[in-house]
C-alpha cells in the first residue's frame, strides 16, 4: 500500500510529500531552524525557472534528495537534484490540445504532482492521468478522466492512498457534473467513481445508513431537489484539495457551485452541490454529507480544503474537521458523523446570510443580497462576500504549538445579475454578469488572519492591498509564511502577526508555501507565477471590467506591481 510508505514519509519534516503536507491538509512542519528570531535573516539560495507564463498553483514536492515541480499548462514536469543545485533530472512535458485553454474557466492552472508508489502522478489540463517513474520520468501509464469538448478540464493535484489515487473534475462554468473518482495506482484501472448528484447508485449513497446532519439522507437525495432532468448537467466539481483520515479510513472533500449560475433556471436545494463529502476510501459509498449553501445563488464553490484536527472544541475534545468555506462561513464539525459544531463568519463583511441555523444547518439568507429574490435581469448589488469567497482555494494552514488557524483571504464584495441561459455542451453555462471591488470601509481587497477554530473568531488580522491567493505554511518555529499578489513572500510571527520578513519575487505570487531540510540545513520555497481567478487579466490580456467572470476590474491595479512568470526561489538562512 503506497500510503504505509506515505504515512512513515510525511512525519520526516526533512520532506514534503504530498501538496498539503500530510493526509490532514495541515501544512504544518516541524523544522524550526528558521524561526520567529532568525527568520528576519533569510536570504534566497536559488532560483529555477519554470519555462512557462500564466498562473502557478500548487508548490514543490520534496523527496529525499528530489524536488518536483510542476507548471499550468502544458503541465511540465521538472525532476531537479537538490545535491546539484536544482540540476534538471529529468522533465516530462506532455502533448496535449491546446482547445482546452478556452474551457478552463480561470486561468490555465494547475495544483500539483503527488507521489506514492514509486511514482510521480500528474493531473493534466485535458484530463489525463498519468503516472511517471519518479526517478526516470518515464511514462508508465495513463487514462482519460474527463472530456473536454463537454467543459471537463483537470486543475486539481491527486491524492494518493494506499492502492488509489483520486482525481476530481473542473468545469463547473460548463454544466459538467461533478465527481470524485478512484484509479487503482499499479495500472490505472478504474476502481470507483462517487459523482456529486444524480440516483443513489452515481452518488454511492444509503438512503438509510448515508446522513446529513445525522439523519438518513432518504432515497436518490441527489435528484429530489433538482427539477427534471437538470441533475446531469448540475455542476458541483471537485476541483479542490482531498483530506484521508487513516484511522477512520474516510476519504473527504467538497463539490462546488450547481450549474448555471442563474439560481431561478433551477429551483431546489440542488443537492449535493455546495457539499462536503466522507466517503469509504476503499468502496466510495458516502457515510455523511453536509450542505454548506442550498440552492447557491452567488457561485460559493464549497471546493475548499478540509484540514483534520484533533482539538477541543468548547471544551470537548473532539476529531474535527475545519473548512473556511467560499460563502465566509467557517464550518468545525465532528469528522466521524459529520455533526456541526461551529458555523461563523470569518470575514466582518459577509452579509449574505446573517448566520447559520445550528439544527438545520441552513444558512439564514437575506433576501436584499438574494439573486434568486430579486430575479432574473436584476443586478443586485454589495453582496459580500463575491463569487471568489472569502477564501477560494488557496489552502490555509493549523499550527498545533498555537492551536490556531492561518487563514489567507479575500476582502471583496460585488454586485451580481443573473440572465436566462442555455445549456450547449462545451460552451460557457454561466448566465450572470458580475463586478467585484473591495468590502466597504477601506480599499484592501486582502487580509491574513489567525482563526480559532473551537471558537469561531478572528484572533488577529493583517490586512493585505490584495487578496492573498497564496497557500499558508505553519511551523514549529512560530513562523508564519504566505505570498502576495503582488509577489512578496512574507514572514509573520504565529502568535501576534506582526512581520518578521518579506521579500519580493519576480511575480505574483498564488502559490503554496512549501519548507524541507537538506544537508542539516532548512529551507523553504514557493513558486511565483501571477494568474488564477485573481489575476486573470494580467495571465489572459482581459481588461474589460466584468471580464474574467467579473474578478477583472476588482484586480485591475495589479499591472503596477507585478507581471507575467513563472519561478521557484527557494531560500534559507545565511551562513
Amino acid at each position: 500500500m503506497a500510503n504505509d510508505e506515505l504515512l512513515v514519509m510525511q512525519k520526516n519534516p526533512a520532506n514534503w510529500v504530498m501538496p498539503t503536507g500530510d493526509y490532514a491538509n495541515t501544512r504544518y512542519s516541524t523544522l524550526a531552524q528558521i524561526n520567529k528570531d532568525n527568520v528576519g535573516k533569510l536570504q534566497p539560495a536559488w532560483t529555477f525557472s519554470t519555462g512557462v507564463l500564466r498562473g502557478h498553483e500548487g508548490g514543490p514536492l520534496v523527496i529525499g534528495d528530489v524536488m518536483y515541480i510542476h507548471t499550468p499548462f502544458p503541465n511540465i514536469v521538472y525532476a531537479l537534484d537538490l545535491n546539484d543545485q536544482g540540476r534538471v533530472i529529468w522533465k516530462y512535458e506532455p502533448k496535449q490540445d491546446p482547445n482546452v485553454i478556452p474551457v478552463m474557466c480561470c486561468d490555465t492552472v494547475n495544483r500539483g504532482v503527488a507521489y506514492g508508489d514509486g511514482k510521480i502522478f500528474l493531473y493534466q489540463a485535458d484530463t489525463t492521468l498519468v503516472a511517471l517513474d519518479a526517478k526516470t520520468g518515464k511514462k508508465l501509464w495513463d487514462v482519460k478522466n474527463g472530456d473536454p469538448s463537454k467543459g471537463e478540464t483537470g486543475t486539481s493535484a491527486p491524492m494518493v492512498y494506499k492502492d488509489k489515487v483520486y482525481v476530481g473534475i473542473s468545469g463547473g462554468e460548463f454544466g459538467v457534473r461533478g465527481r470524485l473518482t478512484a484509479y487503482h495506482t499499479k495500472d490505472g484501472s478504474l476502481a470507483w467513481k462517487g459523482w456529486s448528484m444524480g440516483p443513489d447508485s452515481d452518488t454511492l449513497m444509503d438512503p438509510e445508513k448515508t446522513t446529513h446532519l445525522g439523519k438518513p439522507v432518504g432515497k436518490d437525495s441527489g435528484t429530489a431537489t433538482w427539477e427534471g432532468d437538470q441533475w446531469k448537467i448540475g455542476g458541483g466539481t471537485t476541483w479542490g484539495w482531498y483530506a484521508v483520515d487513516p484511522e477512520l479510513n474516510l476519504v473527504y472533500y467538497g463539490t462546488g457551485n450547481p450549474s448555471t449560475w442563474n439560481p431561478v433556471q433551477r429551483p431546489g436545494d440542488n443537492r449535493w452541490s455546495m457539499t462536503i463529502f466522507a466517503r469509504d476510501a476503499d468502496t466510495g459509498m458516502a457515510k455523511w454529507v453536509y450542505q454548506m449553501t442550498p440552492h447557491d445563488e452567488w457561485d460559493y464553490d464549497g471546493i475548499n480544503e478540509m484540514i483534520l484536527v484533533d482539538m477541543p472544541v468548547k471544551g470537548k475534545m473532539t476529531k474535527a474537521l475545519v473548512h473556511f468555506d467560499r460563502n465566509g462561513f467557517a464550518y468545525t464539525m465532528d469528522r466521524t458523523n459529520g455533526a456541526l459544531l461551529v458555523a461563523e463568519k470569518y470575514d466582518p463583511a459577509v452579509n449574505w446570510a446573517t448566520h447559520v441555523d445550528m439544527q438545520t444547518g441552513r444558512p439564514q439568507v437575506v433576501a436584499r443580497y438574494s439573486t434568486h429574490h430579486n430575479g432574473e435581469d436584476v443586478n443586485t448589488t454589495n453582496i459580500c462576500p463575491a463569487a471568489l469567497g472569502s477564501k477560494d482555494q488557496q489552502p490555509a494552514s493549523y499550527s498545533p504549538k498555537t492551536g490556531l488557524f492561518y487563514v489567507p483571504t479575500n476582502h471583496v464584495c460585488m454586485d451580481y445579475e443573473p440572465f436566462k441561459v442555455s445549456y450547449t455542451a462545451g460552451q460557457p453555462y454561466v448566465g450572470a454578469t458580475l463586478s467585484m471591488y473591495p468590502a466597504p470601509g477601506g480599499t484592501n481587497l486582502g487580509n491574513f488572519i489567525a482563526w480559532d477554530a473551537s471558537e469561531g473568531k478572528i484572533v488577529w488580522s493583517n490586512p493585505e492591498p490584495f487578496s492573498v491567493w497564496s497557500g499558508a505554511l505553519s511551523t514549529a518555529g512560530d513562523v508564519v509564511f504566505y505570498g502576495t499578489l503582488e509577489g512578496y513572500l512574507k514572514a509573520v510571527d504565529a502568535h501576534t502577526g506582526r512581520e518578521l520578513y518579506r521579500f519580493k519575487t519576480p511575480s505574483g505570487i498564488i502559490g503554496n508555501v512549501n519548507t524541507w531540510m537538506h544537508r542539516g540545513k532548512q529551507y523553504v520555497g514557493v513558486l511565483s507565477g501571477i494568474g488564477g481567478w485573481a489575476g486573470i487579466g494580467l495571465a489572459a490580456g482581459l481588461s474589460e471590467d466584468t471580464a474574467g467572470l467579473g474578478a477583472v476590474g476588482a484586480y485591475k491595479a495589479l499591472s503596477n506591481y507585478t507581471q507575467l512568470g513563472g519561478q521557484l526561489t527557494v531560500f534559507t538562512l545565511a551562513d
